[in-house]
């Protein structure tokens, strides 16, 4: 699959190298592109997914800027609502970025995933916790595009898990913030969550 990254920082990066590891082509975009980066206008057209791993400050005008050329792609939000200077939650209430992003691109099949995982974590010798893979959930209110995405998260070596549809962008985000919590606390970022499902 052609995979668009919106963003090229770490999250973007170790994903993205996952993902080409796993067979897939994938560009990355910035605002002033550089080396092998495109803009995000063709990242947005040459995308099949476009995953946006941006500062949630920045979603807003970006989605609002790219909604044609967002139209019937897989969207997958990656991103936290956080305070970029401390790394704080910016509490959105009864909302959650990934919500927002839905009603922003309605036209699109809109995907929260990967938001609780650390980059840090997103390297194949750092994958496995105890032999257990870490958990990648997945909330969506497009059924195939949760289902495209758990196959790749599925592919590129973590769990996926789809947890329902997007309103659950709200739990997914809320351990987000949890995990920041824990690794701000002194718990570091060599950490992640693994979702136990015992099977009958």
């Amino acid at each position: 699959m052609n995979i668009s990254f919106i963003g090229a920082g770490n999250v973007a990066s170790r994903l993205g190298d996952l993902m080409v590891s796993a067979g897939h082509s994938v560009k990355y975009s910035t605002p002033n592109p550089k080396d092998n980066q495109v803009s995000i206008s063709e990242a947005c057209n040459l995308g099949e997914i476009v995953c946006f791993a941006i500062p949630y400050s920045a979603m807003n005008q970006v989605l609002v800027d790219n909604k044609e050329r967002l139209e019937g792609k897989i969207v997958v939000d990656i991103t936290n609502a956080i305070n970029i200077d401390d790394w704080s939650p910016v509490f959105l209430g009864e909302d959650s970025g990934g919500e927002q992003t839905s009603r922003l691109l309605p036209e699109s099949k809109v995907v929260k995933a990967f938001n609780t995982i650390f980059a840090d974590v997103m390297k194949p010798e750092k994958q496995l916790f105890n032999d257990q893979k870490i958990s990648a959930f997945i909330a969506s209110d497009d059924i195939e595009a949760s289902t495209v995405i758990k196959g790749l998260a599925d592919e590129i070596g973590f769990s996926g898990l789809i947890v329902g549809g997007i309103k659950n962008a709200r739990h997914l985000e809320a351990i987000a913030h949890l995990n920041i919590a824990i690794a701000m606390s002194g718990g570091g970022t060599d950490a992640g969550f693994t979702y136990f499902q015992r099977k009958v």
